[in-house]
């Protein structure tokens, strides 16, 4: 009558997942996407041993997803000069030896994928109270008016 209580943990967990990216700073979304990422190729790892073939090729393609769709797309290369373009390359070589894991079955591959998500997510999340290292945050209590080419707030007295 009111479904199963799997359907009811993955709706819960939708809404969990929902509302900690709501929630989020801009440097708490890129750690979500490093852990995403991260889960998604443990979980390959998973479902080569079990030889589930269809589950494996979902997991890396999800992962693949995550890393550029999310990670890589999150770049801006007129921004973030060299650091930027290295990180791009990095991700680009990452979504390849994925592909790659994927055709060969290969679980060292994905362990070296896997490597190279920590050291990126432990490397984002040191820089996270770094001074002038900081993402700016969007102004909540402020807007620009348009027609007074000026800053008001809302919480004027």
């Amino acid at each position: 009558m009111f479904g199963t209580a799997h359907k009811g943990a993955n709706a819960y967990a939708k809404v969990d997942l929902e509302t900690g990216v709501l929630a989020a700073t801009p440097h708490k979304l890129i750690v979500m996407l490093f852990d995403g990422a991260k889960m998604a190729v443990d979980r390959a790892c998973l479902h080569i041993q079990n030889k589930e073939t269809a589950a494996k090729g979902q997991a890396i393609s999800h992962a693949i997803s995550i890393i550029n769709d999310g990670l890589r797309a999150s770049l801006n290369k007129q921004v973030g000069g060299e650091i930027a373009l290295n990180l791009d390359a990095l991700y680009e070589y990452m979504c390849n030896r994925l592909f790659e894991a994927n055709l060969k079955n290969d679980l060292a591959i994905l362990s070296e994928i896997n490597g190279l998500i920590i050291e990126l997510r432990d490397a984002w999340l040191a820089i996270e109270n770094t001074p002038g290292a900081s993402i700016p945050k969007p102004v909540a209590a402020e807007h620009s008016d348009p027609l007074a080419h000026r800053v008001t707030s809302f919480a004027r007295a």
